[in-house]
């Protein structure tokens, strides 16, 4: 075999080592989901010194619980919002070709059981195509009886008329956002995850820095700053709170957290490419089936929530709904039994108040930038599709604020992320995981030791070896969870691999692989609430 060199190491005494370096960063991140880390990777590829700095491990949170779509938002289409569904359009395209490895394009069907349901969703999923433009993936097509039939063979029969197909994205959202974290660090950018935020540094009612803790040490370091972004999702106002006491101002709340529920299954119940969508279920909210790796995922719900959790807990009634709406839409339904694992996302959503308590507008889509007084910028809300756009416009807030110098934007637009293929690329996202998501890097990935030693679902011994020497991968959630998706896809399968992979880690790193903890998070998505 021809040797490929390996890619950056992440070896975590040496990133230590570098975040106890005495200097001043032009700017620090705090928060390792998708807004963070694309921040981080914007300011890093204009050529600014980053450090980005995570409490738990990278898309620990919000980031690796999405429904796992890239798309425009037909619902925000539906809302009459033009200007949000033609950016994300424009970013989902953006994303596709910037990490095909991990994003492919998906067809869905949406069934219809009355007769106005596809002349009516079809005229506009037709005009989403026209926003599209030049970047659409396939046009939309009206479906007969026997052709949705085709396309979603278990779908409820009785009463159906037709259907319409149309095109959006689908990707694995933990793995990008290492791939983001990566990309980053290849530009110079100083990324550690668990690594806790503790205290905001002010100098003369400036935000001059942040102190943070090795939270595997307790070890504190600080770490200076010409700018701090706070990018902590549904955290945000934690810290937005410990600005406004640090400089004797009110600080009123953004965030209003909901919660989205996703059940898996297996693919039985709709053994199909297509991903079946209902816009309208019967209480108005949104339904999706959609094939991932071999599974299904049902789901998602948005319900308030008033408590933050790392690992928020469904509510019976959400769970209850996502099973009955498919037994709506499915010939054989999946039930509480047949459920491989059951997870939730929270989701910031925003209320639009600046630091003053005064009204103000998102920038031009469902997020908020602000900047406090004492130059503190936080950034919330928004989707995944749109992260890039995002990272934009908290720079472009960084430079109007006077924090940094202002530096070109639209260099991420065409940015290959860690270990995109240059030449075709075969998807393979709905069938399963493998070798093809290290895109580029599978040949350096299989040069470990192990390469052919099969721990189970697909995952060797070298990919756990990968995951801890270059993906920053501490415990046995960091491999199951979320550089391997297995967690997500079958707890129960997970956990009867976590003792083997929590060798592993303990061989690569010396560390803690926290099996005790996995195997209680294991049972937690296995358990259906009563």
């Amino acid at each position: 075999m021809t040797t490929v060199p390996l890619p950056l190491p992440t070896r975590r005494a040496d990133l230590l080592a570098q975040l106890a370096q005495p200097r001043v960063y032009d700017l620090v991140v705090i928060g390792g989901g998708a807004t963070g880390l694309g921040v981080a990777l914007d300011a890093a590829a204009r050529g600014f010194s980053v450090a980005l700095i995570e409490s738990h491990d990278f898309a620990k949170g919000t980031s690796s619980r999405a429904t796992k779509l890239v798309h425009g938002g037909v619902r925000y289409l539906a809302q009459g919002n033009i200007a949000l569904v033609r950016e994300a359009l424009h970013e989902r395209t953006t994303l596709l070709h910037n990490a095909p490895h991990l994003a492919q394009p998906l067809a869905f069907v949406m069934p219809s059981y009355h007769c106005w349901e596809s002349p009516f969703y079809g005229v506009g999923l037709k005009m989403y195509d026209a926003l599209a433009g030049k970047a659409g993936l396939g046009a939309t097509e009206f479906l007969g009886r026997e052709r949705t039939l085709q396309c979603l063979p278990t779908a409820r029969a009785e009463g159906l008329k037709g259907g319409v197909k149309y095109w959006d994205g689908q990707f694995d959202d933990a793995r990008l956002a290492l791939a983001l974290a990566r990309t980053a660090a290849s530009r110079g950018a100083l990324l550690v995850n668990y690594c806790a935020a503790k205290e905001l540094v002010h100098e003369d009612g400036r935000v001059a820095g942040v102190v943070c803790e090795d939270t595997e040490t307790g070890q504190r370091h600080t770490l200076r700053a010409r700018c701090v972004v706070n990018a902590t999702g549904v955290w945000v106002d934690a810290l937005r709170q410990q600005d406004g006491e640090a400089t004797g101002r009110s600080v009123k709340p953004i965030v209003a957290p909901s919660q989205g529920v996703h059940i898996v299954v297996d693919r039985e119940f709709l053994p199909s490419s297509h991903a079946l969508m209902v816009p309208k279920t019967a209480d108005g909210r949104v339904l999706f089936a959609v094939p991932w790796l071999g599974k299904l995922i049902l789901g998602t719900t948005d319900s308030p929530r008033h408590n933050i959790e790392y690992e928020p807990l469904p509510f019976h009634e959400e769970v209850a709904f996502i099973l009955r709406e498919s037994a709506r839409y499915l010939s054989r339904a999946p039930t509480a039994q047949d459920i491989r694992s059951l997870w939730v996302g929270l989701r910031p959503l925003v209320k639009p108040q600046d630091d003053d308590g005064n009204h103000t507008k998102s920038l031009s889509r469902e997020h908020t930038v602000l900047a406090s007084k004492s130059g503190l910028v936080t950034v919330t809300g928004g989707k995944w599709t749109t992260y890039r756009a995002m990272a934009e416009d908290v720079l472009q807030k960084c430079f109007s604020s006077g924090l940094l110098d202002v530096r070109p934007g639209g260099v991420t637009v065409r940015l290959p992320l860690v270990g995109a293929p240059t030449g075709p690329v075969q998807h393979r996202m709905c069938d399963a995981q493998g070798w093809h998501s290290y895109g580029s890097e599978a040949d350096a990935a299989r040069q470990l030791p192990g390469a052919d030693a099969l721990l189970g679902a697909g995952i060797t011994e070298a990919m756990v070896r990968f995951a801890a020497r270059h993906e920053y991968a501490r415990t046995v959630e960091d491999v199951l969870a979320r550089r391997w998706r297995l967690l997500f896809l079958d707890a129960r399968e997970a956990a009867a691999l976590a003792p083997a992979v929590a060798a592993l880690l303990q061989q690569e790193t010396g560390a803690d692989p926290q099996l005790d903890a996995f195997m209680a998070l294991a049972a937690q998505y296995l358990h259906v609430p009563a």
